[in-house]
């Protein structure tokens, strides 16, 4: 499927504070086509979350979008009324938090909480959306879902609770799913079920997934697409496979030589020097410019801008040469 569901162009989101508003998110443009899978991967503090955070609506003060459009099939979400984001979030729109806290309400049943996200949204019966919701915790692994559908958060370990918030992002079928680092708690056998089911669910109904995470094994496993994200900024997109195959910019090959995976046992591991810059402390010119080993002195004069070599897209002025690899 080739339709463009969610496009995103100069995205800003700053935090307030006494001395200045600072971007966390600063100029992103992305596009998300029905069935796609786009993984967006960064360390963190490179502002992946609040990105997601901002395509939902769901940033509070001292936050606040400043710039940028967000079109979902079409419609303006910044434009969209409170009501109609309530409309849209949990039913078209579903987003999975890293904290299934966030989203579990600790004195509703399980049941509870999960056939409300149903019935806000569609007219069945409340029998029929508690069969409903226990399959949905079948499908992401939770045994004896009609005697879990009685308890209570505080009754599952972490682990499952993040099944349950994953199950219920799952029941209505969105067209759009943002997960935040959904399966970061999990066992490697249940988070392999739940890719599973989001590959499955975006290539039988079409749904988009942002998947936003800082693990490219997942990301090549499960995605289409890859955004790599530094300092509030895409300084990559592009197939996952070309893009982690044979990075352009410099951060995506230091991300990728940083893998565990790439080192013997009892060896070091290898890391990019330097640390993140805070929003509030960027350098000029490219913020990856003091821990890049190909800065240029035109680094810190001026921001590349982006750079399109076929199907994909880098933001350098001295970029990864062509067919060296992690």
């Amino acid at each position: 499927m080739t339709e463009t569901l969610l496009e995103v162009r100069g995205l800003r989101t700053v935090f307030h504070a006494l001395d200045g508003a600072w971007p966390a998110v600063d100029g992103v443009d992305l596009a998300i086509a029905r069935g796609e899978v786009l993984g967006l991967v960064g360390e963190s503090g490179s502002g992946k979350s609040v990105t997601g955070f901002s395509l939902v609506r769901l940033i509070d003060p001292p936050g606040e979008i400043v710039a940028g459009t967000i079109r979902f099939a079409g419609e303006d979400i910044r434009a969209a009324s409170d009501e109609r984001l309530r409309a849209l979030r949990g039913d078209r729109i579903a987003m999975i938090f890293q904290d299934p806290l966030m989203t579990l309400n600790p004195v509703l049943s399980i049941g509870e909480q999960m056939s409300e996200a149903i019935l806000e949204h569609r007219d069945i019966g409340r029998s029929a959306a508690l069969d409903e919701a226990a399959k949905a915790l079948a499908r992401v692994g939770i045994s004896s879902p009609q005697a879990r559908l009685e308890q209570f958060p505080h009754e599952f370990s972490g682990g499952m609770r993040q099944r349950v918030a994953i199950a219920t992002a799952l029941l209505n079928d969105p067209d759009l799913i943002i997960a935040d680092e959904p399966t970061t708690a999990l066992d490697v056998t249940i988070q392999s079920q739940i890719l599973f089911e989001v590959q499955k669910l975006a290539r039988e109904a079409g749904t988009a997934v942002l998947w936003i995470t800082h693990d490219l094994a997942v990301v090549a496993e499960l995605a289409d697409r890859v955004a790599v994200m530094y300092a509030g900024r895409i300084v990559e997109i592009g197939p996952v496979d070309a893009v982690l195959d044979a990075p352009r910019h410099p951060y995506t090959l230091g991300l990728l030589n940083s893998s565990a995976t790439l080192v013997a046992p009892g060896g070091r591991l290898n890391q990019i020097d330097g640390v993140a810059p805070r929003i509030d402390d960027r350098p000029s010119g490219c913020p990856f410019r003091p821990r890049c080993p190909n800065a240029l002195p035109l680094c810190a004069e001026r921001d590349p801008m982006p750079t399109e070599e076929g199907s994909r897209s880098y933001r350098c002025h001295n970029p990864v040469p062509q067919g060296d690899a992690a």
